[in-house]
């Protein structure tokens, strides 16, 4: 299964336009928060394909219909999905980890820092930030998103995937 992973697009749709060209065909795709928009809107970006659109909302996100938190089962895999400002992931992702751990997840995926990360430190869980597709921090400031492979039985394998700074 091949997944699709992006956050903090802040209303600015293009570059997952740009990510899904690149990537297609995806099974799935999860959007770690701060879209800014409708998320029954932000879903036309995908009109016409069956592709599982799965979103967590942010802290500039208001719409309350998303909620703060997902818990999915993909491919045999177990994942927590929030945005983590709510586990203070600007200092770290302890508390994102023990959230994992209480629910029984083997990856967890927020997005928050604007700042890419695959973290394999923690026995047993797998820590992924996509960084942000509009806005990203860290050196270089390339656009940045994540495609996750999952496959039932395997380990998962993420690799991140990057825009050239000023596109």
């Amino acid at each position: 299964m091949k997944v699709l992973v992006v956050s903090d697009s802040h209303g600015q749709d293009l570059h997952i336009a740009m990510a899904l060209d690149r990537e297609w065909p995806v099974d799935a795709m999860l959007h770690l928060g701060d879209v800014q928009e409708d998320g029954d809107e932000f879903g036309l970006i995908l009109a016409g394909e069956e592709v599982p659109l799965y979103l967590v909302r942010g802290n500039c996100d208001y719409d309350v219909s998303i909620p703060r938190v997902q818990i999915l089962e993909l491919a045999g895999h177990r994942i927590l999905m929030t945005h983590g400002h709510e586990q203070s992931v600007s200092y770290g992702t302890r508390m994102l980890a023990e959230t994992a751990r209480e629910n029984d997840c083997q990856i967890v995926i927020y997005g928050h820092t604007h700042r890419p990360e695959i973290d394999e430190s923690v026995p047993g869980l797998l820590i992924l930030n996509p960084g942000s597709i509009t806005f990203p921090r860290q050196r270089g400031r390339e656009k940045s998103y994540m495609i996750l492979e999952l496959e039932e039985g395997r380990s998962p394998q993420a690799q991140l995937k990057f825009f050239p700074a000023g596109s």
